[in-house]
């Protein structure tokens, strides 16, 4: 088969960040398919990368043998709401033009991954001119994220982004969701058929993390870093409104003149206000990195005793699972769990690690101290996570089964067929 993805901030090869679909489609040409991504060319979390090029598009294969065509879009998604929402705009409106320009190929599919849910107006648009199935991934619920978190405080815009929601589902010939509270919200709360849904949750590259057991780096870059001795607690991700990460400067205030050591590898809007704060409250047990390469990260996971997740202490992040939680387990470190909801419960299920509620930093500094106290109870949730992303959360496999659940749906089996263009094998 051949996929066309709509996807706004689709990596480069290598990246920091993100790599759900770098993974995916890297999966599927290896299973014989093939996959040409539109993108944009920003990156989601770090405001000086991006990967711009004279001209208005940009063609190229990467590593994995994946078309990509780059979209220079809008310039201020980290400038403000309202430079994120145009950065929104201006992608929905040149993906329509880039499909329609350089992705001539006859398809089989189309898949959009959401958010931002405007990524769905040019699925709609290329799905409906070359007459094709579209199918829509489902990452976190827009709007409702928008306007818990405040950014979207609009009565007429909210009321319009419901109304595309429900008509772009409706159009969808498969739903892909990545928790099951996301499920159990369109089934109850919006109405979706639950035959076209099926869920394919985020999931632990384990090809990196087994690549970063099998090395012998760790006391190496715990001697570059300056960690020696400490009990470093890291934090990969983004470091925005969403992230709340004042909770860990707040946990490290309350664990100054212990062991305690938090690592923040990332970037984000509100970094440069963290380190400001952290300096301003002498943080000594707090340090800063920037992003690193997807192969990287796995060995400053590795070099640490335990992983944080974190989000901001509202409803709609009780839905989620938190990205990073999968590759802290698949490095046999147990997490810190400071999200409630279905992270918390993949983490209690798992005996992984241990819950800490949001907005409670001195609970947080609390559990930290009892993993300090007590190594064996570390080491055997580290081994139980790695245990349990093996058996449930394999990204090869889950990648597969979503690769199934697409045809399936579609009713492909054999030979590629074109879908809605009367040809069938």
């Amino acid at each position: 088969m051949h996929f066309l993805l709509i996807h706004q901030y689709f990596l480069e090869d290598s990246a920091g960040g993100g790599s759900r679909w770098n993974e995916m489609a890297r999966i599927w040409v290896q299973e014989g398919h093939s996959v040409t991504v539109i993108a944009g060319d920003a990156h989601y979390m770090q405001e000086n990368k991006v990967h711009r090029v004279r001209k208005f598009f940009y063609v190229k294969s990467n590593a994995d043998g994946v078309l990509v065509i780059r979209c220079n879009t809008s310039r201020y998604y980290h400038r403000s709401f309202f430079g994120r929402f145009w950065s929104y705009i201006s992608f929905a409106l040149i993906a329509v033009y880039a499909g329609m320009r350089f992705a001539n190929d006859p398809y089989d599919c189309i898949i959009i991954t959401s958010p931002p849910l405007l990524v769905g107006i040019p699925g709609l648009v290329l799905s409906r001119m070359k007459r094709i199935p579209l199918v829509v991934e489902i990452r976190d619920l827009w709007p409702e994220s928008a306007i818990e978190m405040g950014v979207l405080r609009n009565k007429w815009l909210i009321r319009l982004a419901y109304r595309f929601e429900k008509y772009l589902y409706s159009k969808a010939k498969l739903l892909n969701v990545l928790t099951p509270a996301f499920r159990e919200k369109l089934i109850h709360h919006k109405g979706v058929d639950p035959r076209k849904i099926v869920m394919i949750p985020n999931a632990a590259d384990l090809r990196w993390s087994e690549q970063a057991l099998r090395s012998l780096c760790t006391r190496e870059l715990r001697v570059k870093l300056g960690l020696e001795g400490k009990f470093v607690i890291i934090y990969v991700g983004a470091h925005g409104l969403a992230n709340d990460l004042m909770q860990l400067l707040e946990a490290a205030t309350l664990l100054r003149g212990t062991d305690a050591h938090f690592l923040l590898v990332g970037d984000g809007m509100q970094k440069k206000m963290l380190i400001e704060e952290a300096n301003f409250r002498d943080l000594g047990n707090v340090s800063f990195l920037d992003p690193v390469s997807k192969e990287k990260v796995f060995e400053y996971i590795l070099m640490a005793d335990a992983g944080v997740a974190v989000l901001k202490k509202a409803d709609i992040f009780k839905t989620v699972y938190s990205n990073k939680t999968f590759d802290y387990l698949s490095c046999k470190k147990p997490v810190l769990m400071v999200i409630d909801g279905v992270s918390r419960d993949l983490v209690e299920q798992a005996k992984a690690g241990m819950f800490s509620e949001p907005g409670n930093p001195v609970e947080l500094a609390r559990k930290i101290r009892v993993y300090m106290e007590n190594r064996a109870l570390l080491s055997e949730h580290g081994d139980n996570g790695y245990q349990f992303v093996r058996v449930h959360f394999d990204r090869d496999k889950l990648a597969k089964r979503l690769l199934e659940c697409i045809e399936n749906q579609l009713k492909v089996t054999g030979k590629s067929t074109i879908f809605g263009r009367g040809k069938v094998n």
